[in-house]
């Protein structure tokens, strides 16, 4: 490795220009050119949790020549009618999915977020935000533990720090974390009770629909007094999956589990015979299995197709490596 290139973390990034932290500052960064002009896709350019190895270039300013290969990332479909994906966070151990126990909650948007994190490879915890203000708390449990896989399920109220105690034992020395939700989820609030401090602002939630302003804009990595790193994240306004199959089969695991008992092994759980599914798995939820499962396999060529280029790409960089010795 060139001597000259130091070890950093992105800790926000915006096209071409980034932050960076390493050595306990905080430093400005650009983007190399031949970085740039190299990425197949958007989703190969830094982003926020991404390790990267840069050289200074001034007293305030880094250049990122490379991004290092990343051990997680959390994906979506990019917003468009082009099938691209946007890369979320990277290198994150645990993704917060937090929603509101109010007219935020909604058991098929979890479905989507749990998609998003196994698809990842992160560990998914469900955060259910508004504890203090939910009528109905045993019931909203009962239906986010049905969705959640074994995930674990935490009730909080960020607002006065009920339960955060559970949320903030998992923030350990070398852990990163995110917070993934819609606006007005109850995150920027969540944030600043496990940093102690108001790193963002907080905004009221509509009446109509518990949907907040946008308080959060970027995303952002924040690191912890306890050694963890907590990224911040704006409200998703939709979650078009990046994911494939496998991802699907671990969210909807008891489907995948009643199949083996189906008659035919290629059963598609509508309308053959002897199923061992349809009855068995509530109508909603098999639903919305069939609904992910279509956007999935139509994901399967681009996804397909991004990693083949990936591919001759990478044996292209080695080609001209190898001659140029």
């Amino acid at each position: 490795m060139d001597s000259s290139l130091i070890s950093a973390r992105v800790c926000f990034a915006s096209g071409s220009h980034a932050r960076v932290l390493t050595g306990g500052r905080e430093w400005d960064a650009l983007l190399a050119g031949h970085l740039e002009f190299s990425a197949l896709t958007a989703s190969e350019l830094p982003v926020t949790g991404d390790h990267v190895l840069a050289r200074p270039i001034d007293a305030a300013t880094m250049l990122i020549e490379q991004v290092l290969p990343r051990r997680t990332a959390l994906s979506r479909r990019a917003a468009g009618t082009r099938q691209a994906e946007q890369v979320l966070a990277a290198n994150v151990d645990l993704a917060f999915l937090v929603t509101g126990l109010d007219g935020d909650f909604n058991p098929r948007r979890l479905e989507r977020y749990l998609a998003l994190a196994h698809e990842g490879g992160v560990e998914p915890i469900l955060v259910l935000n508004k504890a203090d203000t939910c009528l109905a708390l045993a019931e909203r449990l009962d239906e986010a533990r049905a969705v959640a896989g074994g995930a674990p399920v935490l009730p909080v109220s960020a607002l006065s720090g009920d339960g955060c105690d559970a949320v903030e034992a998992l923030l350990t020395p070398g852990t990163t974390a995110v917070l993934l939700g819609s606006s007005g989820a109850g995150k920027s609030t969540l944030l600043n009770r496990l940093t102690g401090s108001e790193v963002h602002l907080t905004g009221a939630v509509r009446a109509s629909d518990s949907r907040g302003r946008y308080t959060t804009t970027h995303r952002e990595l924040i690191p912890l007094a306890s050694g963890a790193a907590l990224i911040d994240t704006p409200g998703l306004r939709e979650i078009q999956l990046w994911v494939g199959r496998a991802a699907l089969a671990t969210v909807f695991d008891e489907i995948a589990a009643l199949a083996l008992e189906c008659r035919f092994a290629d059963c598609a759980h509508v309308s053959e015979p002897g199923c061992a599914v349809r009855g068995h798995v509530a109508p909603e939820r098999l639903d919305s299995f069939h609904k992910l499962t279509r956007e999935a396999d139509r994901l399967e060529r681009p996804r397909s197709e991004k990693a083949r280029w990936r591919a001759l790409h990478e044996a292209q960089k080695q080609f001209y490596k190898q001659r140029g010795r």
